[in-house]
This record gives structure tokens, sequence and C-alpha cells, in this order.
């Protein structure tokens, strides 16, 4: 969805309902709209569901997400905080090109390969970045 959609993400799930126990944590967590990616997957934790749940959860609240730990979006002025020039160690272009298919690498994997190459999110995130490959599909399911 693109910013057209902007307070109609609900939409994305017409055969969903609002779970108001979820919906109430997540506004109590939200600023302005906004939820941080942090703290949707805290909450994700606490009650032991998986992140795709709590983001349909934050869609029917018409939530937005911020502060996306991959560092991709929501990072006020600018979209988000990757580095294009940073440089990539043989052993994490090899371990990105090993985990990537068709050009697309998921969310949770990034996850897993940056604790694995002791990288922060945002820099495995950049990494992918300039090889020109997506970070696809995000665990609470923004892209």
């Amino acid at each position: 969805m693109g910013h057209q959609d902007r307070g109609h993400y609900a939409r994305k799930h017409p055969e969903k309902q609002r779970d108001t126990t979820i919906v109430t944590l997540l506004e109590q967590k939200a600023e302005n709209g906004c939820l941080k990616c942090a703290d949707a997957h805290r909450i994700a934790k606490k009650l032991g569901l998986p992140p795709d749940q709590i983001g349909i959860q934050i869609d029917l609240a018409e939530l937005r997400i911020s502060r996306c730990q991959m560092g991709l979006f929501g990072y006020y002025p600018n979209k988000h905080i990757l580095n294009p020039d940073i440089q990539i160690s043989p052993q994490a272009d090899q371990a990105i090109d090993k985990a990537q298919t068709n050009g697309r690498i998921s969310c949770a994997q990034c996850w897993e390969l940056a604790t694995f190459l002791a990288m922060s999110r945002p820099d495995l995130a950049s990494a992918c970045e300039k090889k020109q490959i997506r970070i696809k599909p995000c665990q609470l399911g923004a892209f």
C-alpha cells in the first residue's frame, strides 16, 4: 500500500476483526498515530503471537509503523537511515548472496543474518540495498 492509502490500512484485511485487547496495547504505545517497529515486536513477544498477527491488528487500528528496525522507513525527516557507502565484508557479501532468492531476502532472514554476522540491522539492510537486493516481506506486513 502506498501513501495514498494512509488511514485506510484496514482495507488490506476485510476478513479480519479487531482484537480489542491487542489494539489497546498498540494504542497505548503509539504516538501521533505511529507505532515503532520495536514496540510492535515487543508486544508480539509479550503476547506470544507472531509479528504478522500484530501487524494485522496495527492495520485494523489504522496505525502507521515507524522506525523500522532494518532502517528502511519511518525516520523523520528522512525516509530511511541506510548508508549507501557501506563497505560490505566478504563474509557478509557471501551470506547475503546465499540467503537471497530472486533478488529478495525476508526481514526475518535479515535479522538472523545480522545476528550471525554481528552487524546492526540497518547495516545489513544497507548492504542489501547496495547489492540491489530487496528486503521483503516485512515481519509485520508493512511491505
